[in-house]
């Protein structure tokens, strides 16, 4: 019966993501892209805080501009050594952290994202720019890719994290805030009890962004959550084994109403980690061999009140990260079904 419905599930989850000229389906082409709206209508009532909702760390470093500044988040004597071209290149390896855009990424289910942003030293304007070592993509750019994503799809809902800024005064924040504005107008959603927000509750009002602001500047805008309503435990480790315990402990700690929670299922590579594998970068240093093992412990979980919710990866197409997360809803599925 498991089995079954498994197969069904699918079956209502795959969409076509990039349709071929013919409009036929092939295989490469199903995907993610609605799975919040193929969810049991049992589950649309659910709070989206127990609900598995798979997410991005640095979700917007899949392109970085080995030819900018070095950013304002590194420290004096990297910047120095960044004089060396060839000190960005190996920079880049360990700042990309995703494969996908954010098109992709929304395709492929991941429906949150942390977003740090930063403005450009010597512009001249108040332009924005995602950030991670070396500058990626406009901030506007980015807005603007989610927002057709959904745009196309009404019944997905998104949670932006902007947890970090670098080099912004007031003026910055208010321009990066019209333009959040400007880019999702009514599918902002305003903050308020986190055990309201349902996916029912958000698609009969067409909200379908959230938008979590790290800044005592989220007091001024009614659609801006403050951070402490989405807290991410850091494990901060290179070792899975300290990382898996980690997360176990800070699920048991995870306070019972009142906030979303995130795991973040990353290795963070120490100075040492990045001098030995220099070349390699983090992808083939650390991610290769330790997402089997990150995955393993996602296959583990449940979400709910005390549960899993929002869990976060570093090259989510490398492995099936977003589906096994969303699968995890199964387990809702099955207890309420266990229940009737």
């Amino acid at each position: 019966m498991l089995a079954f419905r498994k197969a069904r599930r699918k079956l209502r989850m795959g969409t076509i993501c990039s349709p071929n000229p013919s409009g036929t389906k092939t295989a490469s082409e199903v995907c993610n892209a609605d799975w919040m709206a193929s969810l049991p209508p049992h589950l649309h009532n659910v709070p989206l805080s127990n609900l598995a909702i798979p997410g991005s760390h640095d979700s917007f470093s899949y392109w970085v501009d080995e030819k900018s500044p070095v950013g304002p988040d590194q420290t004096p004597a990297v910047k120095r050594l960044a004089r060396i071209s060839l000190v960005k290149k190996l920079m880049k390896k360990w700042s990309v952290t995703q494969n996908l855009t954010f098109r992709e990424q929304l395709e492929a289910g991941i429906r949150y994202f942390d977003l740090r942003v930063s403005s450009k030293p010597g512009d001249t304007d108040q332009e924005i720019y995602f950030i991670h070592g070396l500058f990626g993509i406009k901030v506007w750019d980015g807005l603007m890719e989610i927002d057709a994503f959904l745009t196309q799809h009404p019944q997905e809902i998104v949670f932006l994290d902007f947890n970090h800024f670098y080099a912004m005064d007031e003026a910055h924040h208010k321009c990066l805030v019209l333009r959040i504005q400007e880019a999702f107008g009514n599918k902002l959603c305003p903050a308020c009890s986190v055990e309201s927000m349902t996916l029912r509750s958000l698609w009969e009002k067409k909200c379908q962004v959230l938008i979590f602001y790290h800044c005592p500047f989220y007091k001024q805008y009614p659609f801006l959550w403050p951070g402490k309503k989405i807290p991410a435990p850091w494990a901060n480790t290179t070792s899975v084994n300290k990382l898996i315990p980690f997360l176990e402990t800070t699920l048991s700690e995870r306070a019972p109403r009142g906030t979303f929670h995130v795991s973040q299922a990353i290795l963070t590579p120490r100075v040492k980690t990045i001098a030995r594998g220099l070349v390699g970068g983090l992808k083939n240093t650390l991610v290769h061999r330790n997402l089997p093992a990150i995955l393993d412990w996602v296959k583990t979980q449940k979400p709910g009140a005390m549960g899993v919710n929002i869990i976060t990866s570093d090259f989510v197409d490398l492995v099936d990260f977003a589906t096994t997360v969303i699968e995890l809803n199964e387990l809702l599925e099955d207890r309420a079904l266990t229940k009737c």
